[in-house]
């Protein structure tokens, strides 16, 4: 029985493509036809190496070039039984400098974060960890799979001392999610999957910097070539209103919706061992709220690549969900979404 390592949450993403002829040789195995010997592969890698030729996979896959929805499906398949490795879920990355234009501080000076004089920098950290582990295997269909999902995602003021440096926003994102293979896709040739997921996110703070909700969602992943796609429509689950705004129970934020939207969509390419991604989130409505989220992601040394990060728009954070944020970052990543 073929096992199914999803390649999801919210969003789909770039292909880790491995550095170094090893690591070509790893994935090229898992992928390539079986009539190709190891030599045509050892081969194929150097060329891909050193800039003079196609990977294995590229090779096989021409003119189109590789699948990366299937690869990464495959390069987890070799160590998903295995109790020393972790599945990555999303990306994971370090930014250690951003930049953003405008730093929103009203909350934390209601709040108490920010007095006087002091304020936010323009300048800090940012960075995420995200994981993912299967729970059950063939729960609907062959080679369908039940996983849950946690994501961190932090903001970190490491160059204002004038306030100690604090992580001025962390947001928690478990979620419970399952995935199948489908046999349609809008590109004939290539494959396509459905995930379908229930998540939580918070920034895990008390009144009046509470920041949450719930949403169901279903998202729609298909690849052709060198591009992957995601199409991901969501609902928010209602809460009850607050009696007042010293209320712990009830919504801490009923308008989420119209600075979120109600949808996300991702394109990537990929090319030459580099990565570009597009997020685009949109609420459909006059008002026009959404956001766009550009990745660029390149080797550098080994298994590490680098990672530019420009974001612009709504619900960067969840603190922030309700102001407009524009950010450029630029720094490691540790794992690709793909």
């Amino acid at each position: 029985m073929v096992r199914w390592i999803p390649i999801l949450g919210m969003t789909l993403m770039p292909v880790t493509v491995a550095a170094g002829v090893d690591q070509c040789l790893q994935q090229a195995v898992l992928s390539a036809p079986e009539e190709m010997t190891i030599a045509q592969l050892r081969q194929q890698c150097l060329a891909a190496e050193d800039g003079t030729g196609l990977s294995a996979i590229e090779a096989e896959a021409q003119p189109s070039a590789p699948n990366p929805i299937r690869n990464r499906f495959q390069q987890e398949l070799s160590t998903a039984s295995s109790p020393y490795v972790i599945t990555p879920h999303k990306r994971n990355y370090i930014l250690p400098y951003t930049y953003m234009e405008e730093p929103n501080e009203e909350p934390y000076r209601s709040g108490g974060f920010v007095d006087g004089d002091d304020s936010l920098n323009h300048e800090e950290a940012k960075f995420q960890l995200s994981l993912k582990i299967p729970l059950i295997e063939d729960v609907f269909l062959a080679d369908d799979a039940l996983f849950f999902g946690f994501t961190l995602k932090s903001f970190w003021q490491v160059y204002n001392s004038d306030i100690s440096a604090p992580f001025r926003e962390t947001n928690y994102q478990p979620e419970l999610f399952w995935v199948a293979p489908l046999d349609w896709n809008p590109f004939e040739d290539d494959g396509s999957y459905l995930s379908v997921g229930l998540e939580h996110q918070s920034n895990g703070r008390n009144l009046p910097l509470s920041r949450s909700w719930n949403r169901v969602y279903v998202d729609f992943l298909w690849e052709e070539g060198r591009w992957a796609f995601s199409f991901k429509p969501w609902y928010r689950l209602p809460e009850d209103d607050k009696n007042g705004p010293d209320d712990t129970s009830g919504d801490d934020n009923p308008d989420i919706e119209r600075y979120m939207g109600h949808f996300e969509f991702t394109s990537v390419y990929r090319r030459n061992n580099q990565e570009i991604s597009l997020m685009f989130r949109n609420n459909l409505r006059q008002d026009n709220y959404g956001a766009v989220q550009i990745d660029w992601t390149f080797p550098l040394w080994q298994r590490i690549r680098g990672h530019v990060q420009y974001f612009n728009g709504y619900g960067e954070s969840m603190i922030d969900y309700d102001e407009r944020i524009e950010r450029i970052g630029i720094g490691f990543l540790l794992t690709d979404l793909l």
